[in-house]
Order: structure tokens, then C-alpha cells, then sequence
């Protein structure tokens, strides 16, 4: 029996074994203007088993490039495009410059400490103390998330005291909007279906 375990592995799976068979055909052929010719023929119908390629910019160029890494890189035709090497295609992308600085509260992400170094550029007023009530409110929700467990607006204000560097000293006295009303805020209000009539 020929099972698929025994035959040669398929380089890209998704045009299946006719498609490679064909690709190592084009190889055997001798005559150059022929082996375009067929080479043409090859792309023709990738195309056509893959339609959703024509939705990239410059579909025909893959289509080339996959026909050239099916062939091993090992095929002398002339190409529309420039021929792709086995090292470009192989390439590793560069390194993503991940941001090293550390959060001091995972819980509340570094947009909330990005939020306070905002809220000490703003002059002492209206504006700034509604910027610092959003972010205590905001902590407060990401806290609870972390911690399901109730948790003290002492802790809250003490950590926001903490991330301001001291630049914004809030009184460990003040009061914020209970757990239950935030958490409330969150929630989308229930969608009601007309009940049809009976």
C-alpha cells in the first residue's frame, strides 16, 4: 500500500501532493522555454486552489515565491520577480524591543502609572481632582479584579501616594464610591425582548 507516511513530505501541505508532484515535474523537464511555459501553468492553478490570495497586495509574487520553496529552491525558470533564497525565506525576524521598565502594582498595569505622571503635570484645580478621582476609581475596579475580596480605601490612596513619587499626597482619609457601585458601572444594562402576543 502507499500510504501518505511513506511518501515524500509535503513542503507546503495546503496545495497538496498533485501541485508537488507537478512542481518536481517542471525539474525533469529539459527545455527551458518549455519548463516556463509549464512553470506559468503551475502558478495558474496555485491560483486557482487558493483563491483568497488575490486579496494580498502582489498575490502573484507569493504564489512565485511558493513555487520556488516547493521546488527546494532548486529550479531554473525565469521568474516575473526576483528569486527567493533560501536564507531570506529562513530569516529570523528582529528582535521586538520589549519595554524593560518595571510596574511596581502588576494589578493596575502600566497605564495607571502612566495616568498619575499625567495628573502631576496638571495645575492644582477642577480638572486635575476629577482626573485623580477617575484613577482612584480605576484602581479600585483593577484591584477587585486581582482580589475579589473587599479592599480599603486606605490601601488604594496609600499605593496611589506610592506611584506619584510624592508629588500628589492624597489624605488617607478620603472616601471612595463603594465596591458594588463600581463594579456596577461596568455592567451593560439587560436587553428586554418584546413578549409576543399569545
Amino acid at each position: 500500500m502507499d500510504y501518505n507516511t511513506s511518501r515524500k513530505k509535503l513542503i507546503i501541505p495546503e496545495y497538496g501532493r498533485h501541485v508537488q508532484e507537478m512542481v518536481e515535474h517542471l525539474k525533469t523537464i529539459e527545455d527551458k522555454d518549455e519548463r516556463n511555459k509549464n512553470a506559468k501553468a503551475v502558478i495558474q492553478i496555485m491560483g486557482n486552489l487558493m483563491p483568497h490570495l488575490r486579496d494580498i497586495q502582489d498575490f502573484k509574487h507569493k504564489l512565485w515565491d511558493q513555487l520556488f520553496i516547493m521546488a527546494d529552491f532548486d529550479l531554473d525558470i525565469d521568474s516575473p520577480y526576483e528569486l527567493p533564497t533560501r536564507e531570506t525565506i529562513q530569516a529570523k525576524p528582529d528582535r521586538l524591543p520589549y519595554n524593560e521598565t518595571k510596574v511596581r502594582f502588576k494589578h493596575y498595569g502600566r497605564s495607571i502609572e502612566m495616568m498619575i505622571t499625567k495628573a502631576i503635570e496638571f495645575e492644582e484645580g477642577e480638572e486635575k481632582e476629577a482626573l485623580i478621582s477617575i484613577i482612584l476609581n480605576h484602581m479600585k475596579k483593577s484591584y477587585l479584579h486581582w482580589n475579589s475580596n473587599a479592599v480599603r480605601d486606605k490601601t488604594i490612596i496609600k499605593e496611589f501616594n506610592i506611584l506619584s513619587n510624592g508629588k500628589i499626597v492624597l489624605d488617607e482619609k478620603r472616601i471612595l464610591p463603594e465596591a458594588r457601585e463600581l463594579m456596577q458601572r461596568n455592567r451593560r444594562p439587560k436587553r428586554f425582548t418584546k413578549s409576543k402576543s399569545k
